[in-house]
């Protein structure tokens, strides 16, 4: 029971940090895991983005794989709803990727030169 209280406690943390990632940026989720003291753990942040609940308030659509990409396989409909998200948002696809040096918010996007 302790680890589940404890998964739990950590992707609040998560939540916490994605809720900062300001509309029209985007940030990975190595950046994710390094914002909440979390190195290493990119899969972490994925697993407590897979767990949302749908019609979340979380703007879980702004964290993407450090390439720039949506991880979602594009035959499934939420990549085409993830990236109509960005989109709207203002966000611009050049080949399926996202421009971290220009859309980043976290360190992959400090990486590319910003």
């Amino acid at each position: 029971m302790v680890k589940v209280a404890k998964e739990k406690s950590l992707y609040e943390v998560i939540y916490k940090a994605v809720r900062k990632i300001p509309k029209g940026k985007v940030a990975s989720y190595g950046d994710i895991a390094r914002f909440c003291g979390l190195r290493g753990h990119a899969r972490l942040v994925g697993y407590a983005l897979h767990n949302l609940k749908s019609g979340t308030k979380i703007p879980w659509h702004r964290v993407i794989n450090s390439q720039g990409k949506i991880s979602l396989p594009k035959e499934n409909g939420a990549y085409q709803f993830q990236r109509s998200l960005l989109e709207s948002e203002g966000i611009v696809f050049k080949e399926d990727r996202i421009d971290l040096s220009r859309y980043g918010a976290g360190a992959a996007s400090k990486k590319r030169g910003k």
